[in-house]
């Protein structure tokens, strides 16, 4: 079968977009790949349609769990087998999916980089029959780039297991050091790179330095037709801005990670379809989404980085129709950003005692804690221990970094069971214990396959059917896990913490100083590159475009800049024309005011009466009062 079969036959296209025939065709010849592609280019095909051609299993690693998950449920839904495992689960659960992906039919393993850390996983993927390995998000592995992961780094193993199987390398944004450094950090051999321009000839990028942010807000939203998205700094912004859109009688709903996780499903879904026209967020929303309509992004403060920014305002246009990318900044937000910056590192001592609060939180004792995950509330965390948030994060990431930790993002994961007793000892018990007869048929009819493996359930469905409350099946969940009839994991909406190593006091506490150095460097170079961006008065695009290494950029002629460089030009060329007639006419005789003016062809009478004035105070024509003359 053919590449574009199965783009046909899976996807329903009919044709590759630009560069993503010539990446696979680069993968089916077994060459480390580099592709550099746009936000809405088309990554996920890349990996996907040739891991269909070949025999075996392609892993993806991904640090985005959201995203992992819509790909698998996607893959599923084409009859395609996916499966994705990521901080949470628990390690019954992951044995029994790394089993499938070695003697099953599994075609893609999704891996968060977390999960490389784990040795179980690292020994499973040495049996399993790999045809790629796809690194999603690969600037996550340079520590130059705007969102280093330090799991990241782990990825190389898998080259160590599988050295013969090609590696796909994507990403929307580096620079050329960083395209560089992806490439050394994985260790590709005579990569190929594949970049497509980073321009956007349907986005038009706008600065406005407004102290009346809203103003403008209000004035875009009612002169541009069609959705759009605002990003905010925090969450309370989120709801403040889309009650200001609502009072101004404009559809808006805000968006972000703290909301309960149904209503934050209903909110997306709802602006997806449209029934919500603005969704103002936190910058996590939008990864992810296939929403090609998008007519403008708009950031009411300045983004942490330019990477940042072009992958979040990327998300305007996607269909190729004009769209604006606006950002909303002042000299308030230059001095927010650099405060920011600055709390952003905290000291060795800090970092240490950050990591002792965390041991007391979680109740560990010295030298205990090793591979043991966590729910982890950093609100609660922050609060319990008097601790500042923006610092707290930096100095977990440093943790992470050095070793000690890992993180991953806020996930949903769904309740899930399964009978870790045989059919017949489930039998006995259930004529020994009637209580429990009707929850276990119920999960037996309801829930097909819980005897070879975890299944989704929801509490809720098992209530209503069982007409008992929800506490109940709760109850009876845990007390049949508690007779080892059942393995139940309830659902978590919180972000994992992970101990790699046991626990440690501080005086053994190794922290990496010259990495903290260098990362406030980097962070100050590209703190730096947004408030030139911001500032400087030329093409917003060719600035960009010259910040990711396309030095020899045009002009894109349609930016705030461009726009008011033609506008200046415009007058420009409508003032010689004018000039020009007006010498033209005089040159054969004198006129009266009135008839030089109904005259002149170009420009209305103000404009042609203005060219007059000037021109005789520059002495170029003359009047004796009543005529004008050469």
């Amino acid at each position: 079968m053919k590449a574009t079969e199965i783009l046909k036959r899976y996807w329903g296209f009919d044709n590759f977009r630009p560069l993503q025939d010539d990446i696979i065709q680069s993968i089916l010849d077994g060459k480390d790949t580099l592709a550099l592609l746009p936000t809405g280019g088309g990554k996920s095909i890349c990996f996907q349609v040739p891991a269909m051609l070949m025999d075996g299993i392609c892993i993806v690693v991904s640090p985005l769990i959201a995203l992992m998950k819509d790909q698998v449920e996607n893959l599923k839904a084409k009859g395609i087998n996916a499966i994705a495992i990521y901080a949470g689960m628990g390690k019954r659960e992951i044995d029994i999916l790394l089993d499938n992906c070695i003697y099953g039919n599994t075609k893609f393993l999704y891996l968060s980089p977390e999960r490389l850390l784990s040795e179980i996983v690292r020994e499973r993927i040495a049996y399993m029959n790999v045809n790629l390995i796809a690194i999603d998000e690969a600037h996550c592995i340079s520590q130059w780039g705007y969102d280093f992961r330090p799991p990241y780094l782990k990825i190389k193993e898998l080259r160590e297991i599988h050295p013969d199987k090609p590696i796909l390398a994507l990403t929307a944004t580096a620079t050329a050091f960083v395209k560089q450094d992806i490439i050394e950090k994985l260790e590709m051999k005579n990569a190929q790179v594949f970049l497509k321009s980073f321009s956007r000839r349907n986005l038009s990028y706008v600065v406005y330095d407004l102290e009346d942010k809203h103003k403008k807000l209000i004035e875009i939203a009612n002169n541009v037709k069609g959705c759009g998205l605002v990003y905010v700094r925090n969450r309370r912004e989120t709801a403040e801005v889309a009650h200001f859109l609502q009072r101004n009688g404009i559809l808006a709903d805000f968006y972000h990670a703290g909301i309960e996780k149904d209503l934050r499903f209903k909110k997306q879904e709802d602006w997806k379809t449209d029934k919500i026209r603005i969704m103002v967020a936190t910058n996590a929303f939008g990864m992810g989404i296939d929403k090609p309509n998008v007519r403008f992004v708009i950031h009411l403060d300045l983004p942490d980085s330019l990477e940042a920014y072009y992958q979040e305002a990327g998300r305007a246009g996607r269909d190729e129709k004009r769209a604006f990318a606006v950002l909303l900044a002042n000299k308030s937000d230059q001095l927010i950003l650099e405060a920011k910056y600055k709390e952003s590192y905290p000291t060795v001592d800090e970092i240490k005692k950050t990591y002792h609060y965390l041991g007391n939180y979680f109740q560990l004792a010295f030298g205990a804690g090793e591979g043991l995950n966590f729910e982890f509330d950093i609100a609660d965390f922050c609060k319990k221990f008097s601790l500042g948030v923006i610092k707290t994060i930096a100095a977990l990431k440093f943790l992470e970094h050095d070793g000690y930790i890992a993180l991953s993002e806020n996930i949903f994961l769904q309740s899930r069971i399964m009978f870790t007793a045989t059919h017949e000892d489930v039998y006995r018990f259930q004529i020994e214990n009637s209580a429990y007869d009707p929850i276990i048929k119920t999960i037996q009819r309801s829930y097909g396959g819980a005897f070879d493996g975890y299944v989704k359930i929801k509490e809720s469905d098992l209530s209503n059917r069982l007409k008992l409350s929800y506490k109940d099946v709760i109850d009876y969940l845990n007390r049949l896990q508690q007779f080892q009839i059942l393995s139940y994991l309830p659902q978590t909406d919180q972000p994992q913490l992970q101990f790699i190593l046991p626990r440690r006091d501080q005086i053994n506490l190794d922290i990496d100083v010259k990495y903290i150095a260098l990362r406030q460097q980097i962070q100050k170079d590209q703190i730096k590159a947004v408030l030139s961006y911001a500032s400087t008065q030329s093409c917003r695009s060719k600035q960009l475009l010259h910040y990711f290494g396309e030095t020899n950029a045009d002009k894109c002629g349609f930016c705030d800049i461009c726009l008011a460089e033609k506008k200046v030009e415009d007058a420009s060329l409508l003032k010689d024309k004018i000039d020009f007639e007006i010498v033209t006419l005089l040159q054969s005789e004198h006129y009266i005011l009135d008839d030089l003016v109904n005259g002149i062809e170009t420009g209305n009478e103000n404009e042609k009466i203005d060219r007059i004035r000037e021109l005789l105070d520059a002495g170029k024509i003359k009047s004796d009062g009543r005529k004008y003359y050469l």
